[in-house]
């Protein structure tokens, strides 16, 4: 007994070290989020060319293990929603929210199919004051103009932490095309059909453009 016992506290401690660790790890200010995820999104994109090519698919892993964490999903697709948001059910809106979180990821995987070679740099900013800033990162390509991106973030009134909602790519940005596409499409044929779509959509591979 006193074996299990002991067995069971090292368990619980690990895991209480390991959350505290995660906590600790997370960025403190949006500079040093998109610094985070740009670096390690952009490495890994890089490390695994050859993992893409033969399977574009593995797009989408690297985009839900690099990046999707520092993200607000709920908050991308609540926007996407909009007053629709009122003539939903709680059930509705955590359907859209799930397909919708599979959507970003292969639009973010889309967006960023053909970046390996390519040097990032976070550009510094002022220090946030409200609950919503923008980032500026710089992609930079011997031989190519640079691709200028902005990553809009949230802080999150009850834990503190920043997470990008949107990323604008040579001023446009992909949460208002979503909005544009998926609002009409909700308010002409209702949430459910809409899922259905996007359930759809995530289903298929994905296509490396030529």
């Amino acid at each position: 007994m006193l074996k299990k016992m002991t067995l069971l506290f090292g368990l619980m401690a690990s895991i209480l070290f390991s959350l505290v660790a995660q906590a600790e790890s997370y960025p403190s200010d949006p500079y040093a989020l998109v610094d985070t995820a740009a670096k390690q999104t952009f490495a890994r994109l890089k490390a695994d060319q050859s993992q893409i090519k033969q399977n574009p698919d593995h797009l989408r892993v690297i985009i839900r293990e690099e990046l999707l964490p520092y993200i607000d999903t709920r908050f991308a697709a609540y926007k996407v929603l909009g007053n629709q948001i009122k003539e939903t059910t709680p059930a509705q809106r955590d359907a859209f929210v799930q397909v919708f979180t599979e959507y970003m990821v292969s639009s973010y995987a889309d967006a960023l199919a053909h970046f390996d070679k390519q040097v990032v740099k976070v550009e510094p900013g002022k220090p946030a004051t409200g609950s919503i800033t923008a980032v500026s990162v710089s992609v930079k390509e011997s031989g190519k103009p640079d691709l200028f991106l902005e990553f809009k973030l949230r802080k999150n009134n009850k834990t503190g932490e920043w997470k990008a909602f949107d990323m604008v790519a040579e001023g446009i940005s992909l949460l208002s095309a979503k909005q544009s596409e998926l609002g009409g499409l909700i308010r002409q044929n209702g949430i459910d059909a809409v899922i259905a779509q996007l359930q759809a959509h995530n289903a298929k591979p994905l296509a490396l453009k030529s």
